[in-house]
């Protein structure tokens, strides 16, 4: 008998020889029993390693393998897998290239800002202090060389107020440029929240697969049904995040 079960595991041998001992009614020769205290000892060797009781491992295996299958006839574990690998990945690289445009942007305002704010109390200053002598001078105040020194400086100040507007409006027109960034970042943060959505409209899918049959009836409908132009007064339209929440609070989430 050992040779024609040579091929089976030690578990099967230890069964098929205790049904044998069980039927038979001669006893059977002392070295046929050994098998059998031989594979009992496997036998009990082989439960503790697994490391859990068998029903709970056994259990366990069902529900990995039918969260699997129902992933799979979903269509969701392709959905979710592209989440993890390209979507977030994708989100979060996106979001950095925000930040940086925006520091960059940030960088150009101040730096410019800088630059022109010496400039404009410059000539602030230069103009109320000529205002001053101006005023002076109509009310007789002012000698000959005075004046002849008022009409110099006065002059002088303008020729500044000349340079300094220009280089004001070169520094004007480079924080107008740095604003570039709005159109770039506003595309990108665009297609984060349409990422995000999707992500949302996935999970929320997943549950409604599970919840349960009445839960599913009631609101599945208006998941599926997309984007509605007039939604006032329909229940049956998840258009906002409150309607989101009620659905999860509903789900009991």
């Amino acid at each position: 008998m050992s040779a024609s079960l040579a091929g089976d595991t030690d578990d099967l041998e230890a069964l098929f020889d205790s049904i044998v001992a069980a039927n038979t009614d001669t006893p059977a020769p002392a070295a046929a029993p050994e098998p059998v205290a031989e594979a009992k000892p496997a036998v009990a060797e082989c439960a503790p390693s697994s490391g859990m009781n068998e029903p709970y491992y056994s259990q366990i295996g069902h529900l990995t393998r039918k969260l699997h299958d129902t992933l799979h006839d979903l269509g969701l574990d392709k959905s979710l897998e592209k989440a993890v690998d390209n979507t977030i990945p994708d989100a979060r690289d996106r979001l950095a290239y925000i930040a940086t445009l925006t520091e960059k942007a940030a960088e150009r305002v101040l730096n410019a800002t800088d630059v022109a704010k010496p400039l404009q109390d410059q000539m602030e200053s230069g103009a109320a202090n000529l205002s001053g002598q101006w005023d002076r001078l109509l009310k007789n105040e002012l000698s000959i060389d005075d004046f002849k020194q008022l009409v110099t400086d006065t002059r002088g100040f303008l020729g500044t107020v000349t340079q300094h507007s220009k280089a004001t409006n070169d520094q004007l027109l480079e924080i107008m440029m740095a604003q570039d960034f709005q159109d770039l970042t506003g595309q990108v943060i665009k297609k984060i929240i349409e990422m995000a959505k999707e992500m949302e409209n996935q999970l929320l899918l997943l549950l409604l697969q599970s919840s349960s049959p009445e839960k599913k009836a009631e609101m599945e409908t208006g998941l599926l049904n997309g984007p509605v132009v007039n939604a006032e007064g329909r229940a049956d339209i998840v258009t906002s995040q409150e309607q989101v929440d009620d659905l999860l609070e509903s789900l009991g989430f």
